[in-house]
C-alpha cells in the first residue's frame, strides 16, 4: 500500500496507508466528547466512518453539528425505524414521506391500522437496537442481486427503481440481517441515534430528531395543520396520476405515457387555481391578495394564472411590485455581518406602501414609485394607477405572509396564498426527494437560462437563501388562508438536462462540489424528458423558458 500525505485536523501532516479506514485516522486526533462524530470529511468529499482512504488531501471530523452529519443522522434513525417496524409487523409497508413540523412524516400501512400502542411499540424496539450498537454495514451488490433481494421482501418499488439506472452494481446497507438501499451516507452503527422521539401522527407517524444547534434535545412538536392537509392533497394527487415514486415515474417515461401525465398535471394545477380565484370571489370583503412563497416556487406564473381566473371570475387583478417599494439604498438596515439585509421587510418603505394601498381602496389615483436597481435609488416616472369598481390588488413577494406588511389594512380586505413546491415523489418507499432539492434545481436551470449565471454561483447561494426563507417565510407559512403546491410530478425529467449540464461544469476544488455531485447523482435516477412537450403556461415553464406570460 502506498503511504499517504493527510493534514489531520489538529494534528498537521501525517502519513496513512492507503484503504486505511477514517475512523482509525480520526481516531489520532481529539474528537469532541459533547458531540456524536458521525463522518469524516476528506478534501470536499463526505465519507462515512468504514470508508477507506484512497487519495491525500486534508482530513477533518464531522459531528451531528454539521447539515451533512445531521442528514446521516436523520437516515440512520429512519433505517433503525424500518428495522424496527419488519420485527414487529414482518407483513407492514413503511413508507417515509416528506418532512413535517421539523420531523419526518410516513405511514405504516398495515392489518389491524397503526395507531397509539404500536408507536409505543416500535419507539421501545428502536430504544433496544440503539442500546445495542449493532453495526451498520455497507456492501457492494450487483444490479441483479439487489432485485433479488428485494423481490424477496415485496418491494415492487425499489425494484422499479432499480431496474432503471444504468450502473451494475450498488451499495447495499444491512442492519442485523435486515437489507434496503439508502440514497446518502449513514452512521456506522445505531447507538449514535440516541436522540429523537416517535408519536402517532393520523394516519401515520412524525419521526422527530434534534436539531443541528442543539443535539441534547428534541424540540417541541407544533402542529402544521395547513401544510399537512397539503401534503396528503398532493399525495392523492399521485394516486391519480399512478405516480408515488420514481420508478413508476420512469415506467410511464418508457411506455410513452407521459404526455398524458403531464396533461393531467396540468389539469390539477388548474383545477385548483381556480378554485383558489372562486375562494377569492366568494369573498367579497376581499381587495388585496398577497403571494407568498421561497425561492423558485413559481410565484410569478402563479399569479398570472390566478389573475386569468380572477377574469373569469369578472374581477380584474391589478398588480403591485414589492420591489419598487425598496428604501434607497443607504438606508437599507443591515446584517449581523454589517452587509446590506434586503430580504428584511424593513428593507421596504411599509409606510409608503401602506399609504398607498389604503388610497387605491378609498378609489384615489396614486403614482407608484419605481426602483432603480442600478442606481440604488426610487425614481418617480409618472406611473398613475387607480382600482376599478371590480379590480382586486395582486401583491407577490416573500413577506406577503407578514402583518407587518400590511399592518393597516384591516384583516377581511385580505386573502394570503402560500405557494412552495412540496415534492411527494420519493425515490422508493424509504428514500424521499428533499422540497429544497427540487427548488435549488429549478433555480440552477432558470439562472443559468435566463441570468446566465453558472450552477457553482447559484449553489453558493444556497445556504443564504435557506436562512431568509426561515427567517421570512416558513414562520408564517400556516396563516395562509390557502396553499398551493406547485410542484410537478414530472418536472426532474425536463429540468435534468439542463441541471447537469451545470452542475458537470463545477470543480473538484469548489467548495459546492460535494453539493453539485449528490444533485447529479440523484438526477441520474429520472429519464429525460424534451422540454417542447411542456404547456406554454406551466409553472416549470418559469424555470426552463418558453411562458406564454414573458420572454427569456
Amino acid at each position: 500500500m502506498n503511504d499517504l500525505n493527510i493534514d489531520l485536523f489538529d494534528r498537521g501532516l501525517i502519513k496513512v496507508k492507503s484503504g486505511t479506514k477514517v475512523i482509525d485516522v480520526l481516531k489520532q486526533i481529539k474528537i469532541r466528547e459533547d458531540l456524536p462524530l458521525i463522518l469524516g470529511k476528506l478534501n470536499e468529499n463526505y465519507l462515512e466512518l468504514a470508508d477507506t482512504i484512497e487519495e491525500e488531501g486534508t482530513l477533518e471530523p464531522i459531528y451531528v453539528s454539521d447539515t451533512f452529519g445531521m442528514k446521516a443522522y436523520v437516515r440512520t434513525l429512519q433505517f433503525i425505524l424500518i428495522k424496527a417496524v419488519y420485527d414487529l409487523f414482518p407483513e407492514a409497508k413503511v413508507t417515509i414521506e416528506h418532512s413535517l413540523s421539523k420531523g419526518i412524516f410516513g405511514e405504516i400501512h398495515k392489518e389491524p391500522e397503526l395507531d397509539c400502542e404500536d408507536i409505543l411499540k416500535i419507539k421501545k424496539r428502536m430504544k433496544e437496537i440503539i442500546d445495542a450498537d449493532i453495526p451498520i454495514n455497507k456492501t457492494s451488490v450487483t444490479k441483479d442481486e439487489a432485485i433479488a433481494v428485494f423481490k424477496g421482501y415485496g418491494m415492487e418499488d425499489k425494484i422499479r427503481l432499480i431496474k432503471h439506472v444504468k450502473f451494475n452494481t450498488l451499495k447495499l446497507y444491512e442492519l442485523d440481517g435486515r437489507y434496503d438501499y439508502f440514497y446518502g451516507l449513514m452512521a456506522a452503527s445505531t447507538g449514535i441515534g440516541k436522540v429523537f422521539d416517535v408519536i402517532y401522527y393520523n394516519p401515520g407517524f412524525l419521526l422527530q430528531f434534534p436539531s443541528e444547534k442543539d443535539y441534547t434535545i428534541v424540540e417541541p412538536f407544533q402542529e402544521n395543520k395547513k401544510l399537512a392537509r397539503i401534503f396528503y392533497e398532493t399525495e392523492k394527487w399521485g394516486d391519480i396520476l399512478g405516480v408515488s415514486d420514481v420508478g413508476a415515474l420512469n415506467d410511464k417515461v418508457e411506455n410513452d405515457d407521459i404526455i398524458n401525465i403531464i396533461r393531467v398535471s396540468e389539469a390539477l394545477h388548474e383545477k385548483k387555481i381556480a378554485n383558489i380565484a372562486d375562494m377569492i370571489n366568494d369573498r367579497k370583503e376581499v381587495k388585496i391578495v398577497l403571494i407568498a412563497g421561497p425561492s423558485s416556487s413559481g410565484k410569478t406564473t402563479f399569479s398570472k394564472r390566478l389573475g386569468i381566473q380572477l377574469r373569469v371570475n369578472g374581477i380584474m387583478p391589478v398588480p403591485i411590485s414589492l420591489d419598487d417599494y425598496f428604501l434607497d439604498r443607504e438606508k437599507t438596515p443591515k446584517d449581523e455581518n454589517g452587509e446590506y439585509d434586503f430580504e428584511s421587510i424593513y428593507a421596504l418603505d411599509l409606510e409608503l406602501f401602506n399609504s398607498q394601498l389604503n388610497q387605491l381602496l378609498q378609489g384615489k389615483e396614486v403614482e407608484l414609485p419605481t426602483f432603480d436597481f442600478r442606481l440604488g435609488k426610487r425614481v418617480w416616472e409618472g406611473k398613475k394607477l387607480s382600482l376599478p369598481d371590480n379590480g382586486i390588488i395582486v401583491v407577490e413577494g416573500i413577506h406577503g405572509l407578514n402583518d407587518i406588511l400590511t399592518s393597516t389594512i384591516p384583516v377581511e380586505n385580505k386573502f394570503k396564498i402560500y405557494i412552495s413546491a412540496l415534492t411527494q415523489l420519493n425515490l422508493d418507499n424509504h428514500n424521499r426527494i428533499s422540497t429544497t432539492d427540487v427548488r435549488i434545481i429549478r433555480r440552477i436551470v432558470r439562472d443559468f437560462l435566463s441570468r446566465g449565471y453558472g450552477g457553482e454561483t447559484t449553489l453558493k447561494m444556497r445556504e443564504s437563501i435557506k436562512r431568509g426563507e426561515e427567517k421570512n417565510i416558513f414562520v408564517y407559512q400556516e396563516e395562509a388562508d390557502v396553499m398551493f403546491n406547485s410542484t410537478l410530478v414530472y418536472e426532474l425529467c425536463v429540468l435534468k438536462k439542463y441541471a447537469m449540464e451545470e452542475l458537470s461544469k463545477i470543480s473538484k476544488d469548489s467548495p459546492v462540489y460535494y453539493d453539485a455531485v449528490k444533485l447529479r447523482s440523484f438526477l441520474s435516477f429520472f429519464k429525460e424528458v424534451d422540454r417542447d412537450i411542456v404547456p406554454e403556461n406551466s409553472i416549470l415553464r418559469e424555470f426552463i423558458g418558453g411562458s406564454c406570460f414573458y420572454k427569456y
